[in-house]
């Protein structure tokens, strides 16, 4: 996301400086090299404040923009070490209440006094969704002018281009009529994968079908136990993370998000602008949103194996209009967003 915010602020234009923590990973060679890419020396957020304060005060940026919560943190305080009144926002990407539920209660107060003390600092608050602000706001008591709600920058041009190059993958060959439920994420507690394939488990029992997850992660030999102990592992596939997950995604009869928690989820996002059928769970936050409440596609209880079967077949059975899907998306597209992202930063009108 952050990538294709960088390219679309740049095509704005605006002059562009990028400073990275850890200048590694599947993305960062994305960044636009129009962009001014600064790796910083320090290899985490609380160690990067002395850098981050020497740049403020040498170069003195009409805004800053800092990405999840140690970077807030981290921003503020180099500003002040700077003695600049740099506007700095901040952008937060998750349900923080649902992503720290499972941590101890010394964990999530430690959190939360942080972003009640110094979230009311920054100039605005960008949430990914509606569902993302509502839980700032629970948390903090900020005054609700102080948080904005942006839209993912998830649909670029060449996502959609990807979309289209062909996949070396049996289940996909021309001639065969079997139809493929599609997940993708990382293999871990959130994307709750397990729910996933009971409810393949379920629909497999009245439907020839298979099932594709894409991504890596720590869950994947427990995922791999549980398809077996259910008979299924034959009709399971898990080919790791993919650079074009979208070509995949394309050639999909369903995709479906079992998120136990998302903050605005990209991939259902992205599965909709390809126009692909989809199926959700009702998780904090984000689906809600992109679904209108069930009505674009279904939305089901959070870990209801059979409630998501049900949907599954439901839409295998009467696929909803492309053009509906990709309509309700269109706010998530890179430009739109970037734009919206200058306005919030002050940048533009």
């Amino acid at each position: 996301m952050i990538a294709n915010l960088c390219q679309a602020l740049v095509d704005a234009p605006i002059d562009l400086d990028v400073l990275l923590i850890k200048a590694q990973g599947p993305y960062v060679d994305r960044l636009p090299r129009s962009a001014n890419i600064i790796p910083l020396r320090a290899q985490h957020s609380l160690t990067s404040i002395w850098e981050v304060a020497s740049y403020l005060k040498r170069e003195r940026p009409d805004a800053l923009l800092a990405i999840k919560h140690r970077g807030i943190l981290a921003a503020l305080r180099a500003r002040q070490l700077a003695r600049t009144n740099t506007p700095i926002s901040g952008r937060i990407g998750t349900t923080v209440s649902a992503a720290l539920a499972n941590k101890s209660s010394r964990r999530r107060l430690r959190w939360y006094q942080a972003m009640r003390k110094h979230y009311p600092k920054l100039e605005k608050l960008i949430a990914v969704s509606q569902g993302v602000a509502d839980d700032v706001l629970n948390i903090t008591g900020m005054s609700e002018s102080r948080v904005a709600v942006v839209r993912n920058p998830t649909i670029a041009p060449d996502m959609l281009v990807a979309a289209s190059e062909p996949v070396e993958h049996p289940w996909f060959s021309a001639d065969s009529a079997v139809p493929v439920i599609m997940g993708v994420g990382r293999l871990t507690e959130q994307k709750d994968f397990a729910t996933l394939i009971s409810a393949f488990a379920k629909v497999r029992s009245q439907l020839e079908a298979r099932l594709i997850i894409l991504g890596d992660g720590g869950l994947r030999s427990e995922l791999i136990a549980k398809a077996t102990a259910l008979g299924i592992n034959d009709h399971i596939a898990l080919p790791g993370f993919q650079n074009n997950p979208w070509a995949w995604m394309s050639k999909a009869s369903v995709f479906a998000l079992s998120s136990r928690w998302e903050g605005s989820p990209n991939t259902l996002t992205e599965a909709m602008a390809l126009g692909i059928p989809v199926v959700s769970t009702d998780c904090p936050s984000g689906p809600r949103e992109l679904l209108d409440a069930g009505r674009i596609a279904p939305l089901v209880e959070m870990g209801d194996s059979d409630a998501l079967a049900s949907a599954l077949l439901a839409v295998l059975a009467q696929p909803p209009e492309p053009a509906m899907l990709t309509e309700a998306v269109s706010a998530y597209h890179q430009d739109v967003s970037a734009a919206a992202y200058l306005r919030k930063l002050g940048l533009s009108r």
